[in-house]
């Protein structure tokens, strides 16, 4: 029997369709498993300012939300030996760095954390190279260092993606799409999602409006720029075809809700294993905390891949526990697990709001509806 009744469902239900009322965007999904079993599955309002109608299987850019597909994927290569956590970079990818710099000296772990000091570069600013794979590989070749590695929390918004795919390249021989699908998303069935768009698939992609901010209780340096300027490129179809796995995954909030249920669940969804319990546990450790995170300014806990719920910007609900780890994606699109409640929870939007305030407001309104009918 079902943790979730149908008045708590109904009552859920109604405070999706309020922020779609009051205009906090033109269109939404929310889908939330508890216990393995999908729970909630909605759809609302249009795909793009003047329609079509969203439906659960429009596909959305899910921005960061992308890194965990990432990540996992890379965390299942370890499990099969192909490197560790503790490995260097440039022993897997001997072009990566010079011997005896300080760059050489970059770890798995560093990359995974955010604490590589690789946080952004030039290639952060070419949207005309971010299709060509070669070429954003040989700018992170060129890179040094923002800050030393291993010291200082500073977030890789697109370079993750980027050192993440590359080494999983290297190790595997096969690209991180490819990849990700192999171990991702083929296994547990998340057929509307991938990184980027493949060349048999139409751009259907929903189109993603940047509202202004409301909100100026912020330092007005944080986080990432001007929400409708960072999101522009992400509507054209040379984007969408392009592979950015820290921040062009394409897909819809139940594949990732179904995501998280089985992260949630030890790594284990329906009789299908992606990951050991003993691997969900270590990826899921605070790597490292701070007050004020090198790139965006704001307080983070980080794990391997995802980011901890214990802060006050965490979009987990307005308390998330220590416990619960996710992503969230430039203010439209956020996932995350519970593993002792056994949630699994993912709301995506095309509408990009100021993220430290006003996308966490409506995130987390609904997230504490979830829990609040699980207590």
């Amino acid at each position: 029997m079902s943790r979730l009744s149908e008045t708590d469902r109904e009552r859920i239900a109604d405070l999706f369709d309020r922020h779609l009322e009051v205009g906090l965007h033109h269109g939404a999904q929310l889908a939330v498993y508890v216990d393995g079993e999908s729970v909630i599955d909605l759809a609302g309002g249009v795909a793009a300012p003047d329609g079509p109608a969203e439906t659960r299987e429009t596909r959305h850019v899910l921005f960061s939300s992308t890194k965990p597909y990432a990540g996992v994927t890379l965390h299942s290569l370890v499990e099969e030996g192909k490197l560790a956590y503790d490995d260097r970079v440039v022993d897997h990818w001997p072009e990566f760095a010079d011997e005896g710099t300080e760059k050489a000296e970059i770890t798995v772990r560093q990359v995974l954390s955010h604490t590589s000091g690789l946080n952004r570069g030039e290639i952060d600013d070419r949207p005309d190279l971010w299709g060509d794979w070669d070429a954003v590989v040989e700018h992170l070749e060129a890179m040094e260092p923002n800050f030393p590695p291993g010291e200082v929390p500073a977030y890789h918004a697109l370079t993750f993606g980027w050192l993440v795919g590359e080494l999983v390249r290297r190790v595997s021989g096969t690209p991180i799409e490819d990849a990700a699908a192999e171990h991702v998303f083929d296994p547990l069935g998340l057929d509307d999602t991938g990184i980027g768009l493949r060349e048999n698939e139409d751009d259907d992609i929903a189109t993603l409006v940047g509202f202004d901010p409301f909100d100026r209780c912020r330092d007005p340096g944080e986080g990432l720029g001007d929400n409708a300027e960072v999101a522009a490129p992400f509507n054209s179809e040379e984007i969408h075809r392009a592979v950015i796995p820290a921040a062009n995954g394409i897909g819809t909030a139940g594949d990732m809700a179904r995501f998280y249920a089985c992260l949630a669940n030890d790594g284990e969804l329906e009789g299908t294993r992606v990951l050991e319990p003993e691997t969900v546990e270590e990826m899921t450790q605070v790597q490292a905390e701070t007050e004020s995170d090198g790139t965006i300014g704001r307080e983070a806990r980080f794990a391997l891949g995802f980011w901890k719920g214990g802060t006050t910007v965490a979009p987990y609900g307005s308390l998330p526990p220590d416990r619960a780890f996710g992503h969230a994606g430039l203010g439209s699109s956020v996932g995350w697990a519970d593993p002792a409640e056994n949630i699994g929870f993912a709301y995506v939007t095309n509408g990009v709001r100021e993220g430290s305030y006003e996308h966490v407001a409506r995130v987390n309104a609904l997230a504490d509806a979830v829990r609040q009918a699980l207590e």
